[in-house]
């Protein structure tokens, strides 16, 4: 399923905040996977794969599109390698949405990766998540390990399972 494809049947309020702004450079589709999804995303570079991917989970969740960048909120993580780095680093960004803040971001950009030390540091531009401005899709409950992949040959691309 293309990136494009989520039809979350937009209100007129909805269509009119996504025409205010240039549409997103979406380099993701949803692979079916059995009772879950997983994330393809893809980048001219590995950190640009790291943000699409973030942007891919949050695009099941909602219509980014809908979100305006009103407030900014930073993430860092770590890991042990560059898998749970990946791992912790949307965890990170899926506990932004689902504890206080309930923050949606429009757009991610990692600032920073330290490959040796397994750490980094990204900021997001969005808003807080409201159910009256924002198409509801489908609740992300958990990153997983199973069967993720982080590739560099040709082009960086990342393979993540979420639990929906």
């Amino acid at each position: 399923m293309a990136a494009d494809e989520r039809d979350y049947n937009l209100t007129e309020e909805q269509k009119a905040i996504k025409a205010k702004y240039p549409p997103l450079n979406k380099k993701y589709e949803y692979l079916d996977h059995t009772a879950d999804v997983q994330l393809h995303a893809w980048g001219d570079t590995l950190e640009e794969a790291f943000e699409q991917c973030v942007m891919a989970m949050f695009g099941y969740m909602t219509d980014t599109e809908t979100v305006e960048p009103m407030d900014t909120v930073e993430v860092e993580a770590e890991g042990h390698d560059m898998l749970s780095l990946l791992f912790h680093f949307l965890d990170e960004w899926l506990y932004k949405f689902s504890a206080n803040e309930f923050f949606i971001p429009r757009e991610v950009k990692v600032l920073y990766v330290d490959r040796m030390q397994f750490k980094i540091r990204s900021i997001g531009w969005g808003e807080e998540f409201s159910l009256s401005k924002h198409p509801q899709g489908t609740e992300v409950k958990a990153i997983t390990y199973s069967a993720m992949q982080i590739c560099e040959d040709e082009k960086p691309e990342v393979f993540v399972i979420i639990d929906i």
